[in-house]
């Protein structure tokens, strides 16, 4: 229990950050990108926001079938999207049992290697610690110099 608790908070902490960040991307700047080759605005956003679920969906699920899935972007503003990815994503981790976070998971086709679901998730946050690290590169090139802390203690 203390574990999942630890694992949640981080996820959070991170989480919060990476939600203030993309509530200042403007509707304008969905498609702005500071390289040819950069995903653009929305598409870094979601990919934060659906790689995480994936992950921990796959750490829950022992499986590797959720990277498989399409990410639904509903027709929405992307503050909505992450608020939703945020809550269901959470709802996911406060369901991981003791046993479950120490089941080894097979992605050797996937990342070339067995991992237990715990070091799957812990990956995920190391994932999204990079790429909101880009977010925080695409916010100040849209103009914004009113920044969080990159993580937020709770």
């Amino acid at each position: 229990m203390a574990r999942k608790n630890s694992i949640i908070q981080e996820f959070l902490s991170h989480r919060t950050v990476t939600e203030e960040l993309i509530q200042k991307i403007d509707e304008k700047h969905l498609d702005y990108k500071p390289t040819e080759t950069s995903m653009s605005a929305k598409e870094l956003a979601v990919h934060i926001l659906d790689s995480f679920y994936k992950f921990a969906l796959t750490a829950k699920e022992g499986n590797a079938g959720a990277f498989k899935q399409k990410a639904e972007v509903p027709d929405t503003s992307l503050a909505d999207l992450a608020k939703t990815y945020t809550e269901k994503t959470n709802q996911l981790l406060e369901s991981f049992t003791d046993d479950e976070l120490e089941r080894e998971i097979d992605l050797t086709t996937t990342f070339g290697m067995k991992v237990t679901a715990e070091q799957l998730i812990q990956f995920a946050i190391g994932h999204e610690i990079h790429h909101k690290g880009n977010l925080f590169v695409y916010v100040r090139e849209m103009g914004h110099t009113d920044l969080p802390l990159y993580v937020k203690i709770r």
